[in-house]
């Protein structure tokens, strides 16, 4: 369970991230491109803060995500700059693409269907009893 201390430096993590981002993406002249951050995670030490990444459209989420990847450092030092006087040290930055939204339209689709499980109940598996 995430403290109120995890808490707080992950929400100012958070916030920083999106506008180095955001900002990299218009400084570079990227069109139809959209980052958001939708979550970070910091451990119980603060040495790791885990990101994830909402990037539309969808078809461009690995090759974004391998770009950022590449320039973890950069964007730590960008990071770094911003915070230095909330903290001491910044924790390392491990992102991943936030897969929330797609596993929700998968829901939302399996109901909208006649593939759905609630009305058809042979869809579903069946419990073993042990």
């Amino acid at each position: 369970m995430e403290t109120n201390r995890q808490k707080k430096i992950g929400s100012v993590i958070q916030k920083d991230l999106v506008d180095i981002l955001q900002g990299e993406v218009r400084k570079n002249g990227i069109n139809n491109l959209v980052i958001s951050v939708s979550k970070v995670s910091v451990t119980s030490d603060l040495s790791v803060a885990t990101v994830y990444l909402s990037i539309f459209p969808q078809e461009k989420a690995q090759e974004t995500l391998k770009g950022i990847k590449s320039n973890t450092t950069l964007i730590k030092h960008d990071l770094s700059q911003r915070v230095r006087l909330q903290l001491r040290r910044v924790p390392n930055l491990v992102f991943f693409i936030d897969d929330s939204l797609d596993y929700i339209e998968k829901i939302d689709n399996a109901l909208a269907n006649r593939e759905n499980p609630i009305e058809n109940r042979d869809l579903l598996e069946k419990r073993r009893k042990s």
